[in-house]
């Protein structure tokens, strides 16, 4: 097992496009760390330099100490998942486990003992002498993690290894690859362009946008202190609701009415002619079933519902609102790039399944003030960002992933 330093890394094509452009990224020993953002974000190309099945135009990759960008793929001892599974059709579930063991002709005992091993943790003993062609998505990809596991490698890369399934199976392997990762507390690198995914799974997530770093910590973190648009608006289910405001007084002028900032927020904002208030759809609710004690620290206001969705156990309504050409236009062209068509100038509120709102009826909605977020329509940059809270957020849970690795490779050990 080993950590995986990125140094300044640069990937271009031969018409100079960077693919990948400067970057740097420390993975921890044990650590599970996400590569996530939308199509040609880079992604998977940096993954592929990882294991070195893409040139290094510039920069230093080094994996446990030893510079590898000479390095041929088979000798930086990295285990690949891919999005396609790669098995071999004409092989048993038994061949295919063993056959990276077979290439390095390790005896025959130690081939049934690993392929034995991999098999219990992955629960496919029922299924050893059955052909690709008989199993499931699932257990396809289960054998997939079955050949990485046996060759005893430094760390596990995934490359999207989820998309080719339906919904069901997602959530289940998911569950099981964040089970696996846990009990062997291997390094792993994982590239997905789902955010449940990224962040249910990771200790932390490196957002990337064209190729550049954008922000990497903790899935809370990313949640709660984003440090752009475009990690505000990638991050979370359906996206952050952002509404034109006007600054000034330590007050947010917007199409729903006003918002008072504590004083933090507001002397990091200052006054300003034009800003975009960034409020996550669930810090909303019907204001009729808001008690009067919560009511005192948020906003009330009233607004036209357009369109409701009921789901059972939570309900969404939309709310148009008016926004300048230039603030339509951008969140337009974050959506496109986002692969999102919510972003637009309506807000998604996430309200009590209780809530008898119905479409097309005027009702009062209450807002939580305390956890609105300001950002800079020009650069982007979120300008109430507590980096300090983040920063700690981050920290506590590379805390708890450090004695769960420990804890796992002691259980290895016994």
């Amino acid at each position: 097992m080993a950590s995986v330093e990125m140094r300044n890394i640069v990937k271009k094509y031969g018409d100079g496009f960077p693919a990948v452009n400067d970057v740097s990224l420390d993975i921890a020993d044990g650590e599970f760390m996400i590569l996530v953002g939308p199509s040609g974000c880079g992604k998977s190309t940096l993954l592929r330099m990882v294991v070195g099945l893409e040139d290094i135009t510039s920069g230093d990759m080094i994996i446990g100490g030893q510079r590898v960008n000479d390095k041929a793929p088979r000798d930086r001892n990295l285990s690949m998942v891919f999005q396609n599974y790669a098995l071999y059709p004409h092989l048993t579930v038994y061949e295919n486990i063993a056959f990276p063991l077979r290439l390095k002709k390790a005896d025959g005992d130690e081939i049934r003992r690993r392929v034995t091993e991999a098999a219990d943790v992955l629960e496919l003993h029922e299924h050893l002498e059955r052909k690709p062609a008989n199993l499931s998505g699932g257990q396809r990809q289960r054998v997939a993690m079955g050949r990485a596991i046996v060759r005893a490698a430094d760390a596990f890369l995934f490359d999207e290894p989820l998309s080719n399934l339906d919904a069901k199976l997602r959530g289940q392997m998911r569950t099981e690859i964040a089970r696996l990762q846990r009990r062997l507390g291997i390094t792993t690198i994982y590239v997905t362009h789902d955010q449940t995914e990224a962040m249910t799974l990771g200790d932390r997530v490196c957002v990337l946008r064209k190729g550049l770093i954008q922000q990497v910590a903790s899935p809370r973190e990313l949640y709660e202190q984003p440090v752009n648009l475009f990690v505000a608006g990638f991050i979370g289910s359906p996206p952050m609701n952002f509404l034109p405001a006007k600054a000034h007084g330590g007050k947010l002028e917007t199409p729903f009415g006003t918002i008072v900032l504590d004083q933090r927020r507001a002397d990091a904002v200052g006054e300003r002619d034009l800003v975009l208030v960034g409020i996550r759809p669930e810090y909303f609710e019907d204001a009729s079933l808001v008690d009067e004690a919560t009511r005192d620290v948020g906003t009330v206001f009233r607004a036209t519902v357009d369109v409701t969705e009921w789901l059972g156990d939570s309900q969404y309504a939309y709310l148009p609102f008016d926004a300048p050409p230039e603030v339509a236009a951008q969140l337009r062209d974050l959506s496109r790039e986002l692969d999102s068509d919510q972003l637009r100038t309506q807000a998604v509120v996430s309200i009590d399944a209780a809530s008898r709102l119905r479409e097309g009826q005027e009702a009062q909605f209450w807002l939580d003030s305390r956890k609105v977020h300001v950002f800079d329509p020009a650069s982007g940059d979120n300008l109430t960002r507590d980096a300090e809270a983040g920063a700690e957020l981050t920290r506590m849970a590379g805390e708890d992933r450090a004695a769960q690795v420990e804890q796992a490779r002691a259980g290895a050990l016994g």
